[in-house]
């Protein structure tokens, strides 16, 4: 028998390990693993477990229809992976695993670990690339070293596209009569650690729901993306993120999609298209980087002599930052939302990883902890990518001078205050020429509804820049 072990790649459609088990006549049946307190070790949202725990039922009651049994085992911590393995190999005489490889240090530990006890059972073991475009360590400066600086990487990233083309796995066909499916909710290991396993209705799963949020992008905002997707109160943007992270949807679906849509592959920002593509691109210089650099795993910067720098960790200051109590309407708004839904808009990520390690000059790692344990999303090589690029740690970093003005990024982004009103309900009867720096127009009116500025930004900003230039000298 094959059994295909699937992980952050729970689809049918365009999975090389699936689609390479499928391969022949022998017997194939698929597993996932629940792994509740490593899950929890490693920050991940309650709202993206049940995202994930959903879409695995979705996806065992398709693979039952097509004659694919998927097995559910639970183990607490990876350290328990390798055995019960073994033991489901032994009772279920298998011979072959296929996995798509993972990229975090942890898991990838795990999986040579797997690799080193099946092979005493003579157990062989395929591993694919199902999370990239291009599998790391295929885009490489010329001496063979990964690329640190963003813009040359993009455009190796197109050129060896161009050279290597790529291909969508087709879904399998029916392989037997349709075997019955026991729901998640009805299994015996469901317990309170789980926690509810119904998906928010906001983010619906499958395939076809990520099939259709891609399709409705490509149609009405691929092309006016460029001048929309700052704007956190215009649906510029695919929101496809939660579905990318889960591996609902690949990202070879997404640039092929983007490809039928426009009839060519942009290479330039001169192309309708493009800016798109360079945020999938982005997506891909994180995952390599992370493989290419395990320390990125391991709470570490990019740049190692920033791990010097005299970061705060203030306690109430985070707290406040956390809860959307700065007195900074856009970062309050933002942060409010994200504490709601599971997810912030990428421009809001800029700005309020500015302002908690630039302002406030608390450590970025909090930053990340704490959007791993409250995104839908959360996905370690972009959180920590977005994270250290904010800070000035990372690769491509933003330089340290360049500290966001979180007034100036709302009356830029949030012109009229549309999605501040949504999220800071104190503010929701301002006028819009107050709604920035609402403080002077509450105090004429008696108010104190609303939290005064925890810092001011100027000083803030000069306190920044000489932490970094001290750290040069």
């Amino acid at each position: 028998m094959k059994l295909v072990w699937l992980r952050n790649d729970l689809r049918l459609a365009d999975n090389p390990a699936l689609r390479h088990a499928c391969a022949g006549d022998e017997q194939v049946a698929a597993l996932f693993i629940i792994p509740p307190t490593q899950w929890r070790q490693h920050k991940m949202a309650p709202i993206r477990q049940r995202f994930m725990l959903a879409q695995v039922d979705e996806l065992g009651r398709e693979l039952a229809a097509l004659g694919i049994l998927l097995h559910l085992l639970r183990v607490e911590t990876f350290a328990e992976v390798p055995a019960v393995l073994a033991d489901l190999c032994r009772e279920q005489g298998v011979t072959q695993l296929y996995a798509n490889q993972a990229i975090e240090i942890d898991e990838q530990r795990r999986d040579h670990a797997v690799s080193a006890v099946l092979a005493e059972l003579a157990v062989s073991c395929h591993w694919f690339n199902g999370c990239c475009v291009l599998p790391p360590g295929r885009v490489l400066t010329g001496s063979g070293e990964m690329f640190k600086v963003f813009t040359p990487f993009s455009r190796a990233w197109l050129k060896a596209l161009d050279e290597d083309g790529f291909v969508i796995h087709r879904a399998p066909a029916r392989r037997g009569e349709p075997l019955p499916w026991l729901p998640l909710a009805e299994r015996d290991f469901v317990d309170a650690a789980l926690g509810e396993l119904t998906a928010d209705p906001r983010w619906p799963v499958g395939e076809a729901e990520a099939s259709r949020r891609l399709n409705d992008f490509l149609e009405q905002a691929v092309l006016d993306y460029g001048e929309t997707r700052d704007f956190p109160a215009i649906a510029g943007t695919s929101v496809l993120s939660p579905y990318l992270a889960a591996g609902i949807i690949s990202p070879r679906q997404c640039v092929a999609a983007l490809q039928q849509r426009l009839g060519y592959r942009p290479q330039s920002k001169a192309q309708p298209g493009f800016v798109w593509l360079n945020e999938l691109i982005w997506r891909e210089f994180y995952r390599h980087l992370l493989v290419l650099i395990p320390t990125l795993s391991m709470n570490r910067p990019f740049k190692p002599e920033t791990a010097a720098l005299p970061w705060s960790w203030d306690p109430d200051a985070f707290a406040a930052w956390c809860e959307g109590r700065t007195g900074y309407p856009i970062v309050d708004a933002a942060m409010r939302c994200l504490n709601t839904t599971g997810w912030m808009h990428n421009r809001l990520r800029m700005i309020v990883a500015s302002f908690l390690t630039k302002d406030l000059h608390i450590h970025w790692r909090l930053g990340e902890d704490y959007f791993m344990s409250r995104l839908i999303d959360g996905d370690l090589a972009a959180n920590n990518g977005g994270w250290q690029w904010a800070a000035g740690t990372g690769a491509d970093a933003a330089p340290y001078f360049r500290v966001f003005n979180p007034t100036t990024q709302g009356q830029r982004f949030d012109p009229q205050g549309e999605f501040i009103r949504t999220w800071v309900s104190e503010l929701a009867d301002l006028p819009a020429a107050y709604l920035h720096q609402p403080h002077d127009w509450l105090r004429l009116k008696g108010r104190h509804d609303y939290p005064a500025p925890m810092v001011d930004h100027a000083v803030a900003r000069v306190r920044a820049i000489e932490m970094f230039r001290a750290l040069e000298k």
